[in-house]
Formats: structure tokens, sequence, C-alpha cells
């Protein structure tokens, strides 16, 4: 199936249904998306990184969990798959995967799954509207990035702290300083560096175009990023898309922070789940560069005011004797299934 979840589309996959080989798999996933090819004109990608993207789903094996669901980056121009980051946006299709594919039963009025994220190994619930145990597509929720409403999906992910690298803080310090920039190095969901925009020259403020068409800022921020790679314990990430990058701001439109995601060479069109919220937590950490950025600190909500508008993640988090242990993280998204049937390889 394709299916848009959030602000990203992706195509969805039977893990029976591929090689059990990973680089086989990897293989079929190049062809049937296209990549090699900027517009990926040969597959059924989109030409972005936003829309070439995979989800491998099957029922788990694990007691009190329903889904297992590992994501796949593939490339657009480069023929890779990364499957080390995860994707929020695209879990959002999950529960009409599953209801499709007949691994799931739904409930009325409301269905609650549990899903194995594979590559962070963390559990996550999703919850959708099924009235008379039919996924419900229509409502009016509103998440900026996406043209239409549909109907609510939440998203609450469980003990996200350390979900890569297994430490809150993978470098021990809530700052860094890489190449004369102040940094904090976070892993709440996905491993990211966040980045004081004034920092590289910036406001915060830009839009994607502009920061896109900065070759020398670009070319700088990957070069924090690998080292910061390194400090983290990924080791080299050149050919990764984690750690990710936050360039981050005071809000300017009434939420608590402003935040531009890198995927990690371009500036994301809004904002990736997973880096929401990495960006909240860490807005609620003293000490880091997203906690001096953020304003109005006055609940467990926090608004990130991202290119397209607003996303909003609500953090529980508990004080611990080593680290901070963050035990929720829960948004709203929307998915609409686009198409189904047979991909060609």
């Amino acid at each position: 199936m394709l299916i848009r979840g959030g602000t990203s589309k992706g195509a969805y996959f039977l893990a029976s249904d591929l090689p059990e080989n990973e680089q086989q798999r990897d293989d079929v996933l190049i062809h049937v998306m296209g990549s090699g090819d900027p517009q990926q004109i040969n597959g059924i990608g989109g030409g972005t990184s936003l829309t070439s993207k995979v989800a491998i789903v099957s029922k788990s094996a694990f007691d009190n969990v329903d889904l297992d669901y590992l994501f796949a980056q593939v490339g657009v121009e480069d023929r890779v798959v990364d499957t080390k980051p995860s994707c929020g946006n695209i879990l959002s299709g999950i529960l009409i995967f599953g209801d499709e594919k007949g691994l799931i039963t739904l409930q009325d009025p409301e269905t609650t799954i549990r899903v194995r994220n594979i590559n962070t190994n963390t559990i996550i619930e999703v919850t959708a509207e099924t009235p008379n145990g039919k996924v419900k597509l229509e409502g009016n929720i509103k998440i900026d990035g996406v043209p239409e409403t549909g109907s609510p999906i939440l998203l609450n992910f469980l003990n996200v702290g350390g979900a890569k690298t297994g430490k809150l803080f993978p470098t021990g310090r809530f700052k860094d300083d890489i190449q004369g920039v102040t940094v904090s190095c976070i892993d709440a969901s996905v491993p990211m560096v966040h980045i004081p925009a004034k920092g590289m020259g910036k406001t915060g403020y830009e839009t994607k175009t502009e920061l896109d068409a900065d070759a020398e800022f670009l070319q700088k921020l990957e070069s924090i990023r690998r080292e910061a790679g390194e400090r983290m314990g990924l080791g080299d990430v050149s050919n990764s898309v984690i750690p990710k990058v936050s360039l981050v701001a005071p809000p300017a439109n009434g939420g608590n922070i402003t935040s531009r995601y890198f995927v990690p060479h371009n500036c994301h069109a809004s904002h990736a789940v997973t880096g929401a919220i990495c960006v909240a937590v860490s807005t609620m950490l003293p000490g880091t560069v997203a906690y001096e950025a953020a304003r109005n600190l006055k609940s467990n909500q926090i608004e990130i005011e991202h290119p397209a508008g607003k996303i909003a993640v609500s953090v529980v988090i508990e004080a611990n004797d080593e680290e901070p242990q963050i035990r929720q993280a829960a948004l709203v998204r929307t998915a609409r299934p686009l198409f189904k049937g047979d991909a060609y390889y």
C-alpha cells in the first residue's frame, strides 16, 4: 500500500512479501522506489526524502505487542537503504495497513495497538477512531504540512530516552563545543544535534528554500553532524541519516520553540515526529541549548514552530539518579491510504 502518514508518504510492505536476506531486501526497495535518480521516475518514490520511505510490517511474536514495524529510509539520488532511524509520521499509517492485511482486529469505537519499533526496540501505542470496527478516515483534525483534515491518530511513544545509543545524553554532557559551535547532543526517539541558529549565523526563521540554497551553511552543518555522530558513539555517519540536526531559536508565533529540522542534508518542509519528540524533550531539560531557546514553559505540552506551522508534543519526564527518564511522548497525526496493489521489481 501507499499511505500518507502524517507529513510523509511511504510504501508499506508485509515483511513476508520481502526477501529475508537484508541485501536482497534493500535491492528490491531501491528498485521499487526508483532510487538513484532525483525524480525517482522509474519507481513509486516521490523524489524527496519525505516521500521515499518504507514501512515493513508483521505480526509480533512478543507478548503484549501487536505489530512489529521496521522503518527504512530509501535514498533518492543515492541507491541506499538506511534502517538506523525510525519515522513517527510513517508509523501513523500502520493501523490502516494492519487492518487491510488482517494483522489486527479493530474494536468499537476506537482501537489501540502496541507496536514494537524494530529500529529502536521501543514500544509505541497507536490509537485511532474505529466506529463499528472500521477505520475512520474523515475528521476535523488539521496538522500543519497537510492540506486536508482527517481523523486523529494518537501516537504515544514509551520510554524513548536513549532509543539508539542507550543514553539520553550520549556524550555525557548537556552541551558540547563542536568546531566552535555550542550544541546539545540528545537521543530521545532519535539521536539529534541541536544547534542554536545564531551559532550558525542564522535567525532560525528562514524558509526551507533559503536554508537549502546556502551551500556553505549546509557544508558546515554536515561537518558538525559527522563529528557529533562520532562523539555520540555512532561511528562514521557519513552514509547514515542519523544523527539528525535541528536549528533552534526562540518562538516567533506563540509556540514554545522554533525548529528547522534537517533530514539531514536538507531542511524538512515541516517537521519529523521523532525529531519533534527529541526537540520537545530537550526543551524541558535545563542546561540544553533548546531549553535556553524556549519560552513560556508552563506545561508538559511543547509547541514547536516549523516552516509549515506547528507540531505539539506532550512529554512526561521522571527524575532519576543517573539521567532523566522520558516515560512517554504523545502527539496527534492523521493518515490517508492512497492506493494498494502490486509493485513491479
